[in-house]
């Protein structure tokens, strides 16, 4: 079975090792342990993964949480009911950003476009 040191996490993930414990320390990870050494499994590089793609996406330490007893579980209703709670919440509100990213977009194509008018005219 394959097997990871945080170190190797670390430098696949690029973040630090500090991170990785803080994962551990808020229970996101379970490592098992060689004397002082973890040890990281599959599941847990996985689940690394899945916690930095959470966080990018805007998901809370405790969405992602949510998320991993959901799968941990095997999915009860009221599980399933929280977990479209959260998709739905967060759906909207990246829905909203990206609205307002297309005006900025917008508003910004304007600018250049004015300027690169002004610099042409300048020219003249």
């Amino acid at each position: 079975m394959e097997t990871f040191k945080i170190s190797e996490l670390a430098k696949e993930f690029d973040i630090t090792t500090r991170s990785i414990r803080f994962y551990e320390d808020v229970g996101l990870l379970q490592p098992e342990r060689k004397g002082n050494t973890r040890v990281y499994q599959r599941r847990d590089k996985i689940r690394l993964k899945l916690i930095l793609r959470g966080k990018r996406l805007g998901f809370s330490l405790a969405e992602i949480r949510e998320l991993f007893e959901l799968y941990d579980t095997h999915q009860s209703t009221i599980q399933l009911t929280k977990m479209l709670a959260i998709i739905d919440s967060k759906q909207a509100v990246l829905q909203r950003q990206l609205e307002d990213i297309n005006v900025v977009m917008n508003e910004l194509r304007l600018a250049k476009d004015r300027c690169q008018q002004a610099l042409n005219n300048n020219g003249q």
